[in-house]
């Protein structure tokens, strides 16, 4: 653990705030499984009861104007209900697994306290999984919000330690950083914790990174998803329709592009059509490419709204075309999508978007389609993932031998899937690893593990020394013992 203060940081509210975390960690350290495991649950309980979840969700999109209240619901409830699935039964306190075999005895220790950095987009599902996952591993957790996140956190902060209160866990076991919460703070707090885990921007990832302190962060969204000609087109929209409108997009796992092969183009684009997209023409893509990006830059004004906000914005702006924006925002889209062949800095459509807009790609076929993919992750989202909605198993097998993804998602719900579902196999989280692709120093879906140090008891065993036949005979077989 952290234990090395100066003597120029002996007092302040950061150092204040960390000192209580420690102690009340060190109370925590010597409660059982059982014990630990009931704090999980309050935790869990805190954000997943339904008044108090609503009670969430509503502060999260009135405080950041971002996403939409019923899919917040949805997400805190899922998300921690499927978390707390994951961790029944599953060891982190004491001796966790024994192999007599190689005489290795494996004990789960805790990191001591969490810096837990979150973003605006998930204020009250992402802090509540990172605080669940902390506790399972007998931390203390610091939460360092975004500051248009801060009063969710807050308050879901108090709802947890009116659940601490029933079983008796020390409230300081969850704490969060005062507001104003600035840079300065948060690089203050990263810096005396004993581990950060980071979600956000890239820029935040960058920054717990360079605090000095052992680190997770994750890396940039932009999911592409292909197509393919042997898919169930209908089933497809179903689910890309699902996946992109799910909380306005502002999961790093929905879908940005998509890459179609042109057997099917025609059947999908009237399909994701019946379901409430609209495909743009020239003169619109400009309008919201400029709307989007101006200076270059993702506007923040965009971010996490709906489809029909974004065309109400462009029919403010674009009075060329303010009639068919005024058409498209009156039928309620839910999706925007617009025509796209280029990759990189000129055409921004290829990156990532955060709100429920959509570029779509061409390709002759699916070896065409995974290397427009592989040209789009050149450019944003390498490591993170990629879907296919295709009937041919082999092909899921081959993008995750050549793409640079950590996750190939396969006839699902993108966002829905890509963090955990009841109907896969990945763990529930809101913190997606994406390897050094994405400049990352994991790849799996952030779970408890990465929140225990594990001691290693080594006894001896029967010796077991190899012939040299058995390591070298292939080798010598073909070139020789030379």
């Amino acid at each position: 653990m952290n234990t090395s203060v100066s003597s120029s940081e002996t007092s302040g509210p950061i150092v204040e705030l960390v000192a209580r975390a420690r102690a009340a960690q060190r109370i925590y350290e010597t409660w059982s499984q059982a014990q630990v495991d009931m704090a999980v649950t309050a935790a869990g309980w805190a954000i997943i009861e339904p008044a108090r979840n609503r009670e969430l969700a509503e502060l999260a999109v009135a405080d950041t104007g971002v996403g939409n209240v019923e899919d917040k619901v949805r997400k805190n409830h899922r998300k921690t209900f499927g978390l707390l699935r994951d961790l029944q039964g599953a060891r982190s306190v004491g001796v966790i697994a024994e192999d007599p075999a190689r005489g290795i005895v494996e004990i789960a220790r805790p990191v001591g306290v969490v810096c837990a950095i979150t973003p605006s987009t998930n204020p009250g599902a992402t802090p509540a999984n990172k605080i669940i996952n902390a506790l399972k591993g007998r931390n203390a957790v610091i939460v360092a919000p975004s500051p248009k996140g801060w009063s969710t956190a807050a308050r879901l902060i108090e709802f947890i330690h009116q659940q601490f209160d029933r079983i008796g866990a020390p409230r300081d076991l969850v704490q969060l950083l005062p507001a104003p919460v600035n840079k300065q703070s948060t690089a203050e707090l990263m810096r005396l914790c004993d581990l950060v885990v980071a979600t956000g921007s890239q820029a935040n990832v960058r920054a717990a990174y360079a605090s000095g302190t052992p680190a997770f962060g994750v890396g940039a969204g932009n999911v592409a998803g292909i197509v393919d000609e042997t898919a169930d087109t209908e089933a497809a929209a179903d689910r890309i329709v699902r996946s992109k409108t799910f909380d306005n997009a502002t999961s790093c796992s929905s879908e940005n592009s998509l890459v179609v092969v042109d057997a099917v183009r025609a059947r999908l684009l009237a399909a994701l059509k019946d379901r409430g997209a609209v495909m743009l023409g020239e003169a619109q893509k400009a309008t919201l490419q400029q709307l989007m990006w101006p200076g270059g830059k993702l506007s923040p004004a965009v971010i996490g709204q709906s489809a029909r906000a974004i065309a109400e914005r462009a029919a403010e702006v674009d009075g060329a075309n303010r009639a068919a924006w005024q058409a498209i925002a009156e039928a309620d889209p839910r999706i925007l999508m617009v025509a796209e062949d280029g990759v990189g800095h000129d055409h921004p459509f290829s990156g990532e978007k955060l709100s429920p807009v959509l570029a779509v790609y061409a390709a002759r076929d699916f070896a065409h389609a995974a290397s427009i993919v592989e040209r789009i992750y050149g450019y944003e989202g390498a490591g993170h993932s990629v879907g296919l909605h295709s009937a041919v198993p082999e092909r899921a097998l081959e993008l995750g031998l050549s793409l640079p993804v950590s996750r190939v998602i396969v006839d699902q719900a993108h966002c829905i899937a890509t963090g955990g579902s009841f109907d896969n196999g990945l763990p529930f989280s809101l913190s997606m690893g994406c390897g050094t692709w994405g400049r990352n120093n994991f790849s799996d879906n952030m779970n408890y593990r990465h929140y225990l140090n594990i001691t290693r008891v080594s006894r001896p065993i029967a010796e077991q020394v190899p012939s040299e036949e058995q390591i070298f005979g292939a080798f010598f077989a073909q070139h020789g013992a030379h």
